[in-house]
């Protein structure tokens, strides 16, 4: 059995943290470590984690001391993560039941495969779902040029031997360091792959990233594109530069809107009553 590590920042969120902590424990499986990073939070979060003690919380390892932001948080779990797959869990954000045995037997059956992703669903602040987002195979096209992220960190786990080869989170970004990370792995060469699994909850709530940070996030990713993309790199003029990306924007678009109406993923799902059951 494979152990895996899960990596967790935060920052004043104790209303979710709680669901997040049991979203791990209640795995059930038999070989992890839950790392916590907080960054000085005020508002009930350590003492929450003070009183996780006793066997059934063994796993669980935490930090509570200001940082230089959820970047160099995350550089830092990472570093301390010790297991041979490590997922990236925000601290409002939880993992579906079954996630991490799904997640073992994916890496066991493609050896080659260093970073696996599935699907994953919306819940409001309160917990609720909201509808299931169905995602694409991983496409290079997507990845690079559309607006829309299609590798969700929250049911992303990578192999450990990203992270000995010296492949770290780019701490100069706040918004979408995780999209130029992907964007990163991809050029040197790791392979990704899609599970057709809904893996985690992904939380919106007014005080998300998502919700506030929209634009610059998307300024950041498109920083990624410039800085990585052959396009960006292989056009010389800047007029016919911009053209061409935004032809490639426009193509990307239409595969990622083709493939998931292929597949019918905008058809009502009725997954969570049928296939599984969401913690």
């Amino acid at each position: 059995m494979s152990k895996i590590s899960v990596v967790t920042t935060s920052l004043n969120h104790a209303a979710f943290l709680e669901e997040t902590l049991q979203s791990v424990r209640s795995q059930g499986y038999g070989d992890v470590e839950h790392i916590v990073l907080d960054g000085g939070s005020t508002d009930g979060t350590v003492e929450a984690l003070q009183a996780k003690t006793g066997p059934e919380w063994r796993h669980l390892q935490w930090i509570s001391e200001r940082d230089d932001g959820q970047t160099q948080a995350m550089n830092k779990g990472l570093r301390l993560a010790t297991g041979d797959i490590i997922g990236w869990l925000n601290s409002d954000d939880r993992y579906c039941a079954g996630c991490l045995e799904t997640v073992a037997k994916a890496f066991a059956e493609n050896p080659d495969v260093d970073v696996i992703y599935g699907d994953y669903t919306f819940m409001d602040e309160h917990g609720v779902h909201m509808c299931v987002r169905r995602e694409i195979e991983f496409s290079r096209l997507v990845l690079f040029y559309h607006r829309v992220p299609h590798i969700p960190t929250t049911s992303t786990f990578f192999r450990r031997r990203i992270f000995d080869e010296g492949n770290w989170l780019d701490e100069s970004l706040q918004y979408a360091m995780d999209h130029e990370f992907f964007v990163r792995l991809t050029t040197k060469g790791y392979r990704f792959k899609h599970v057709s699994a809904v893996l985690a909850d992904f939380r919106l709530h007014a005080a998300s990233k998502t919700c506030t940070m929209a634009t610059r996030q998307l300024a950041e990713s498109r920083m990624a594109t410039l800085k990585y993309s052959p396009v960006a790199l292989g056009v010389k003029n800047q007029t016919l530069r911009t053209i061409c990306l935004g032809a490639m924007r426009i193509a990307a678009a239409i595969a990622r809107c083709t493939e998931k109406l292929l597949r019918g993923y905008y058809l009502p799902d009725r997954f969570i009553a049928r296939e599984r059951p969401v913690r």
